[in-house]
């Protein structure tokens, strides 16, 4: 499926928290948690006061049906501080087209741009994006029980 990337608007920084929503992992069967879980200080720094620094990043895909974002800060996947996290969803009804593949090389050719040479970001181990981190050149970085932190060189050749 063709869809356009483009950067976000400041106008669509409030969906961001929509988006955050569905990357949360949530293996099959398993109910979705409770939409309070993004005013918890842990996980609303995430999406807080997007746009105000100059490290963060957006891109969406057409009338919003997948959003990645990426900023530098102290979270889960924090590298160092050079390091910006990446995060990224695709709306349910919209996934298995490519969008998010899409979405995340022009997030790393955008970073690279602008200069950063790797990128981090926190998955779980059963997620099925993990072979799409790996097929855009993520590695392990660190492996914890549930979850991997990934690293990706933002080499030319990759992107």
């Amino acid at each position: 499926m063709a869809c356009t990337i483009r950067g976000i608007r400041t106008s669509q920084y409030p969906a961001l928290e929509e988006f955050l929503y569905g990357a949360v992992f949530v293996p099959p069967r398993t109910p979705l948690p409770d939409r309070n879980m993004l005013q918890h200080p842990d996980i609303a720094l995430y999406t807080g006061g997007f746009g105000a620094q100059p490290d963060d990043h957006g891109l969406v895909g057409d009338t919003i049906v997948g959003a990645v974002g990426a900023r530098i800060m102290e979270d889960y996947s924090h590298v160092d501080d050079e390091t910006p996290w990446l995060a990224m969803s695709v709306l349910p009804a919209y996934r298995g087209r490519g969008i998010g593949a899409d979405l995340l090389r022009r997030m790393l050719k955008h970073l690279r741009g602008k200069g950063y040479w790797q990128v981090s970001l926190s998955v779980q181990k059963a997620n099925y994006a993990v072979w799409l981190y790996t097929k855009a050149g993520f590695t392990v970085y660190r492996e914890n029980a549930d979850d991997l932190i990934m690293v990706c060189a933002l080499q030319k050749e990759n992107i």
